[in-house]
């Protein structure tokens, strides 16, 4: 089993960071890119015409590689997933009585970019979690029904399926397989971010077939900010970009005859590429983070996770402190909900003591450990969480 990984990293001994989900922390070797990056740009005259496509060659194919995606031709590089979401909203046509399937209490990134389709006649179905109190009353679990409920509302009218590998505030995985098949049978186009899942649990496009899987490469995949991939699927294949960049055109590599002006763009989907692809700072950092995400493999990353918080889970049964199933959640991402009595500026407080970092997402506590954390940020952890429910007498 992979080995606890927080010497690659800069993080001070005293601090409990348990907050991947909310942004990962730098490695050494992508800051060392980083600075290598700014320093060339310092001297410009070392920069030739194949920097502007060769690096980011590099990230689409290390990218197409921890996706298992049959070519690099299939990525671009996009500086957000609100950016990756409007070329799926300008491709989408709008029918009024259509209706476009997400889930509740989602991101808002993959929420705003609909809300243009809805004023325009379609409906934006937002499939809410059943209450943990529903839940002790099944035979399934709330993951279960969540998922049951998501299935059910995709019907003939369904336009766009748009759904993560986990929920970002709790961890709850969706069935990607079935949901993208009912998609499919629908007629609908069917649309996963991948940024909370994407470097910390194994994704195959071959088996979920997307028509796009978008990421931001901040979190899991241990990259900067403002730098993330997209794969698209043939059902996007000749889809309109929501920019003309001049590097997406064929033949852009020869800068001697770029006022040749093409209308053909570059093969595969590159024309969905964003501009300025070729940031000589952040591609060498992506570049950097990905090759470390694939030496480790998400699966190694998920089971180091799974051994790191077995005590917190033995904890929050103990406690009665709802988690979900571990069958239906990530190792990496996973919320834990508190009695209704317990005040959560005493947890607050509490973390703060400690010197804890997690987030609080809605009414759970998301706790988002990585390879760089250690046993004794889990019972640093553990500590905050007995002293916050011991002083409101809770055993």
């Amino acid at each position: 089993m992979l080995s606890c990984q927080r010497h690659l990293f800069s993080l001070p001994d005293s601090v409990h960071y348990l907050n991947c989900a909310f942004m990962s922390p730098l490695l050494k070797r992508v800051e060392e890119a980083g600075y290598h990056g700014i320093s060339k740009k310092r001297l410009p005259h070392c920069i030739k015409q194949e920097d502007f496509f060769g690096l980011p060659a590099t990230a689409r194919a290390l990218f197409a590689k921890l996706i298992h995606a049959s070519s690099a031709d299939t990525v671009t590089l996009l500086p957000s997933v609100s950016y990756g979401m409007a070329i799926v909203a300008k491709n989408l046509p709008v029918h009024k009585g259509q209706n476009i399937v997400a889930v509740a209490e989602e991101f808002p990134s993959n929420i705003y970019a609909w809300r243009h389709h809805c004023a325009q006649g379609m409906e934006l179905r937002l499939i809410t979690p059943p209450s943990i109190q529903d839940c002790y009353s099944s035979a399934h679990t709330r993951a279960e029904l969540w998922n049951t409920r998501i299935l059910n509302a995709i019907d003939t009218s369904t336009a766009l399926v748009v759904v993560c590998p986990l929920h970002w505030a709790d961890g709850t995985l969706f069935d990607l397989v079935r949901i993208g098949s009912a998609a499919r049978s629908a007629g609908a186009l069917f649309v996963v971010d991948g940024t909370q899942a994407l470097g910390a649990m194994p994704f195959d496009v071959q088996q979920v077939q997307p028509d796009a899987l978008i990421a931001a490469s901040y979190k899991c995949m241990m990259g900067a900010y403002s730098i993330g991939c997209a794969y698209w699927g043939e059902r996007l294949a000749h889809a309109t970009p929501l920019e003309e960049t001049w590097v997406g055109r064929l033949g852009s590599e020869d800068f001697r005859n770029l006022t040749a002006y093409e209308e053909e763009y570059q093969p595969g989907m590159n024309r969905l590429n964003m501009g300025e692809q070729s940031n000589f700072v952040l591609i060498p950092m992506l570049i950097a983070a990905l090759e470390q995400v694939l030496e480790w493999t998400p699966t190694s990353v998920q089971e180091y996770c799974s051994v790191l918080t077995e005590p917190l889970v033995d904890f929050c049964t103990e406690y009665k402190l709802w988690i979900e199933h571990h069958s239906w959640r990530a190792h990496h991402l996973f919320g834990i909900r508190l009695p209704e009595h317990i005040d959560i500026a005493t947890v607050q407080s509490s973390l703060a003591r400690h010197n804890v970092y997690i987030s609080l997402r809605g009414d759970s506590l998301r706790i988002s450990p990585h390879v760089y954390n250690t046993p004794e940020d889990i019972q640093a952890l553990i500590q905050a969480l007995y002293e916050a429910l011991s002083s409101h007498s809770y055993k």
